[in-house]
């Protein structure tokens, strides 16, 4: 028994340090999130208010990663910081007055972080879909991975509420304005443009209609539960990822 009992520390010491080191490396893994900005989207309708709290639900729950918000509202050093399409170059790449948009700021502070994931928040509009919708960019080097990771996203948030399942769809079908990624040619989100986001994992996400899903984007409750469950989705991809 003498014997043994060495061995069951050796074996229970091995497993807290593996414990550890899985610990570390779960914390080095940076996460940007980046809640829409737009409060001129439906009536008496926030989607800055809305998709911050989901935000802000997600950072709050654990597992805790490396985790920023980037998000322009109520700078006024950037034009546009409270309104304007991500798919419009007038609210995005456009230099107005000196200043740079909301949207160039919010990802300007996103690639200081370096992060390895990049998760954009917003609500749909005029679908008339109580849905959620899931965009990759056209021709991203993770493409097929990105599609991957915002079809699990977008699956996890349908199962915790009557959202339906739409899809996961490219930036460049979306058909848009006329912001355009300069590597294709082809309509894009600027936020995922590989050539202004450095994070090598881009996904948009559509959750909800301001009108038709407006129940449940205006609770509380509604909110933290979207918010909860794309943060535990998130978590399980980043560890079956096992990233180093």
């Amino acid at each position: 028994m003498k014997k043994a009992i060495p061995i069951i520390f050796s074996f229970l010491f091995l497993f807290i340090q593996s414990f550890a080191d899985n610990g570390l490396k779960r914390k080095k893994i940076i996460v940007v999130w980046q809640p829409s900005h737009q409060t001129d989207t439906g009536k008496d309708f926030s989607e800055a208010e809305t998709c911050n709290a989901i935000v802000e639900a997600a950072m709050q729950m654990k597992p805790h990663f490396k985790e920023y918000k980037v998000w322009s509202i109520g700078n006024e050093n950037v034009h546009h910081n409270n309104v304007g399409s991500n798919t419009a170059i007038e609210h995005t790449s456009a230099i107005i007055d000196g200043k740079i948009s909301g949207y160039a700021y919010e990802l300007q502070e996103a690639n200081k972080k370096h992060p390895k994931v990049f998760i954009a928040v917003h609500n749909n509009g005029g679908t008339k879909r109580n849905a959620v919708w899931g965009y990759i960019h056209y021709g991203d080097s993770n493409e097929s991975e990105n599609r991957i990771l915002a079809a699990r996203l977008i699956k996890a948030i349908a199962a915790a509420t009557d959202l339906e399942n739409r899809g996961v769809l490219l930036d460049s079908t979306t058909g848009r304005n006329d912001y355009r990624c300069k590597s294709t040619n082809k309509l894009s989100f600027y936020s995922l443009d590989e050539n202004i986001n450095t994070a090598p994992y881009r996904v948009l996400l559509e959750i909800g209609d301001n009108a038709v899903s407006r129940a449940l984007l205006t609770s509380t409750e509604g909110r933290k539960k979207i918010g909860e469950a794309l943060k535990q989705e998130l978590a399980d991809w980043i560890a079956e990822k096992n990233f180093e």
